[in-house]
């Protein structure tokens, strides 16, 4: 009897997970996630299946607009900070595994294709910066130069912005004030063949790139329209979309910039936040053509597709921004308000969409919510959340 409780013991022990802090028993990470508590500069980690927080890591810096990847396997989150920080993070024990500090100002991060490379969007200085994964190790400098003396001969540097991964082992980002894009490939090794597209317009403030890898989408904060990129074409070249869609209408001041991401496409159709308006604008995914606008309750910050394209939440700039609104893609309809409470920042849908998590700022905290009955199903208390990032993401490309 003894022999036996000896053995239950060493398969137990055997069986426990490394690190072990809070980890007792073994478990997967796909419905694993972290909630960026900004004010404190620390991330809560979250489980999306129990709809629980599961423990605090600190020290990670400035969180203001940080945003985060994961790896293939989803065990690591690399998280991007405003102050140049990239903290990778292990979700299994909830410690920091690296922490370097790359560059003084940062806006945003990707993570290759095949996981091997993270790259980070550099404000100050202007450029891309791309790292081991493993190590958190240099790999590449891109520095943004533009203009016409051309990289590294003595042109200005510019922000970047709208940092995604391609297929290939590419990174594509835009040049905020050159008002280019370029095209980093590493399919070659560590030193990147770099492409770039001038002229696209008129400060270019975030981008996005589809599921597919195909179309990489800016859109321009100087002018009323996008450019776009068809990255399948032969060879790629920049197009205007939505060329005006402002034309001869008054300006509002703009309380805070929408964000592009692959979310964006809903079936056949990308619903995209219009500049400094209260709209969305409904656009034809195969043509790029305008087929409509959807008045909304304010300036619309993110707005999300939920996994199966059905619907498209949206939240809102400030001093609208205690709102949430449901848009029913088939009719380009809103359907569905509600007010969370003050300072609805971000939100996420669980991988299926079944479920939607959104962090109301001011009122420290996230609320679930069923996404067919809009019944709140959870509220778990976060100090002063902003983004939420499901380790889903890893699987799909420009998340």
């Amino acid at each position: 009897m003894m022999r036996v409780a000896t053995l239950i013991s060493v398969f137990l022990l055997a069986s426990a997970p490394l690190g072990g802090l809070g980890a007792e028993e073994l478990r997967g990470t796909g419905d694993l996630g972290i909630v960026v508590e900004r004010a404190g500069g620390s991330v809560q980690i979250v489980d999306t299946s129990a709809r629980r927080v599961l423990g605090r890591v600190e020290g990670l810096g400035d969180l203001s607009h940080a945003s985060a990847v994961f790896s293939p396997d989803q065990r690591y989150a690399f998280v991007f900070g405003r102050d140049g920080g990239l903290t990778k993070i292990d979700l299994l024990t909830r410690r920091i595994a690296k922490r370097i500090v790359q560059a003084g100002n940062s806006i945003g991060g990707a993570i290759s294709d095949d996981g091997r490379l993270v790259a980070v969007s550099n404000y100050e200085p202007g450029g891309v910066r791309v790292f081991d994964a493993t190590t958190l190790e240099p790999v590449a400098d891109i520095p943004a130069d533009y203009g016409a003396t051309g990289q590294g001969t003595g042109g200005a540097r510019s922000k970047t912005v709208g940092l995604v991964d391609a297929p290939g082992r590419r990174f594509v980002f835009t040049l905020y004030d050159g008002g280019e894009i370029w095209v980093a490939d590493f399919s070659g090794g560590a030193t990147p063949r770099v492409t770039k597209y001038k002229d696209i317009g008129e400060l270019p403030y975030d981008a996005l790139i589809t599921g597919d890898g195909r179309h990489y989408i800016a859109g321009l904060f100087g002018e009323d329209g996008l450019a776009h990129l068809d990255l399948w074409a032969a060879p790629p070249k920049v197009e205007r979309i939505l060329d005006g869609y402002g034309r001869g209408e008054e300006k509002l001041p703009v309380y805070k910039m929408p964000h592009l991401e692959g979310w964006a496409r809903a079936g056949d159709r990308f619903i995209l936040p219009a500049v400094g308006r209260h709209e969305l604008l409904a656009v034809d995914a195969g043509s790029f053509r305008e087929l409509g606008r959807i008045p909304v309750h304010g300036q619309p910050i993110f707005a999300v597709a939920r996994p199966d394209g059905r619907q498209v939440w949206v939240n809102f700039a400030h001093p609208r921004n205690d709102t949430v609104q449901v848009v029913d893609v088939p009719s380009l309809e809103v359907i569905h308000a509600f007010e969370p409470g003050p300072a609805v920042l971000h939100l996420e849908f669980t991988p299926r969409g079944h479920e939607v998590w959104i962090s109301v700022r001011d009122a420290d905290k996230v609320e679930v919510y069923d996404t067919r009955s809009f019944e709140k199903l959870a509220e778990l208390p976060v100090a002063k959340p902003s983004g939420i990032f499901f380790t889903a993401r890893a699987t799909r490309l420009g998340l």
